[in-house]
């Protein structure tokens, strides 16, 4: 029997040679037809294969770990102008409901929509802080279509990250963290998010650009953007973008208006800094590490043979300080953190404080002519260093209100602290804070004795900004230091 098909077979092979190219042509399409014909499920099924791209299986992986989020803010308050006109009788009642009737939008709460992504099984999902900043409500649905309601955990605005969870009975799916310090420009991204409430949106582009820096406002700048071309719009905040693996690798955060193709998405290695904080604690835990720094001047540069503007010179450190204990000396040069450039004092302050107790930063200082990298821990700053942290930082010394500084300083208050001190050519003093005068706020926290301005002051950190309500006899004013 296998004589007879090897027989069989060398016939047709010596029919199939005697053909012209045109018939062999025919006869193997006619040949292929046939097998498709006869095989149609392995033909779709290897040209689905070939469809299923890198990036088709990456949004098929991490599609169901990416919310949709929709928010219901407070409505803004708007004050009756007729209210006290004509008696209590009519401001309490005709004109309160004429007002009401004219004005019902002002009474429904705000909504706003937003992106999120699962980044644990229990429900813990993070986002921007802009998008649940103000909301007195969070609704999050998953791509299955279920719905649950939220809270927060943690915000925190300087970041302009946030924690939320929902509360599942079945653990959730989640992404995997990827890595934001190995990117290179001209890597495929995609983006998935939530864009004029259009659930579930995928973008794709490339990494256009890394260590952006945006300016949000007088002295306020975001650092260390990833820069993309993906779509990024209105809804899509706090999505994630993910590389071709469908690794988390930043959220998306903002837009420039007046561009498009341009968008800029927070590193999620600087998100890995504060998450755990922001779970643990419900806010991050701003540390110090005892260093006081000016920016270079054309001489400095001169003096330290460098050849563009760069660095920051360390002026003092505080004694005991996690500097101190590091080796960093007064003299030394600043030149980059965790191998980012610094070219000024604002920038040193601001990329300091993106770093949480217990995290580590890698300080490369120029030395005697030399380069050395130092690497710091991150620590709170000591209850006994407070006040010796807020004359460095502020420039000024407080103390409780007692009838001794009533008598001194001639208040008309007892609530606050009292400014004892002001350093010459500090924040403080620049700003015009003279010794007598009282601080009622500190940011957002009330000051009614020398312990909450503490608190206040340990909460603060090495922010590159402080807001101050200021007395100053009967007048109250507020004033922004910028250390």
């Amino acid at each position: 029997m296998l004589a007879g098909r090897f027989r069989s077979a060398s016939t047709i092979n010596f029919f199939f040679m005697q053909l012209s190219p045109m018939k062999k042509s025919a006869v193997f399409i006619a040949l292929l037809l046939g097998f498709i014909l006869l095989n149609p499920s392995f033909c779709f099924a290897h040209a689905e294969s070939n469809r299923r791209t890198p990036l088709v299986r990456a949004i098929e992986k991490v599609g169901p770990v990416v919310v949709n989020i929709y928010t219901e803010e407070a409505p803004p308050k708007r004050r009756n102008p007729f209210r006290g006109f004509g008696g209590n009788q009519f401001g309490n009642s005709i004109f309160d409901r004429f007002f009401k009737d004219l004005m019902p939008k002002f009474s429904q709460p705000r909504r706003s929509l937003g992106s999120g992504v699962i980044i644990n099984s229990r429900g813990y999902i993070l986002t921007n802080e802009h998008v649940i900043g103000k909301a007195v409500r969070i609704k999050v649905t998953l791509i299955d279509k279920r719905e649950f309601e939220a809270h927060l955990v943690g915000a925190d605005r300087r970041s302009d990250l946030a924690v939320i969870k929902i509360d599942s009975e079945k653990p959730l799916p989640f992404v995997e963290m990827g890595r934001s310090d190995d990117l290179m420009i001209g890597e495929t991204v995609l983006a998935i998010g939530n864009p004029f409430g259009l659930q579930h949106t995928v973008t794709t582009g490339i990494i256009s650009a890394l260590n952006r820096s945006i300016k949000a406002g007088k002295n306020v700048v975001y650092h260390d953007f990833i820069q993309v071309d993906a779509s990024i719009n209105p809804g899509n905040s706090g999505g994630p973008l993910l590389n071709i693996n469908g690794s988390l690798i930043g959220i998306n955060t903002a837009i420039y208006q007046k561009a498009e193709g341009i968008g800029f998405a927070i590193p999620i290695n600087n998100a890995k800094r504060i998450i755990k904080d922001l779970i643990n604690y419900g806010k991050v835990r701003r540390g110090w590490l005892g260093v006081s720094v000016q920016d270079m001047t054309p001489e400095l540069l001169r003096y330290f043979k460098l050849d563009r503007q760069r660095g920051v010179l360390v002026t003092k450190v505080f004694s005991d300080s996690p500097a101190h204990r590091a080796g960093i000396k007064q003299g030394d040069v600043v030149l980059q953190l965790d191998n980012h450039e610094i070219s000024k004092k604002l920038e040193y302050q601001q990329r300091v404080g993106s770093y949480s107790v217990g995290n580590t930063i890698k300080f490369s200082i120029l030395r005697n002519g030399r380069e050395k990298d130092i690497r710091l821990q991150v620590k709170a700053i000591p209850r006994k260093k407070v006040a010796e942290f807020a004359l460095n930082w502020l420039g000024l010394r407080i103390q409780g209100i007692n009838d001794a500084a009533v008598r001194k300083f001639r208040l008309s208050t007892r609530k606050g602290v009292v400014v004892t001190q002001v350093v010459r050519n500090s924040a403080s003093g620049q700003i015009g804070l003279v010794p007598g005068d009282v601080i009622r706020q500190l940011n957002q926290n009330k000051i009614r004795s020398e312990e909450d301005f503490n608190k206040a002051i340990l909460e603060a950190g090495n922010r590159d900004s402080a807001l101050l309500l200021v007395q100053r006899g009967i007048n109250g004013y507020y004033v922004t230091l910028e250390p």
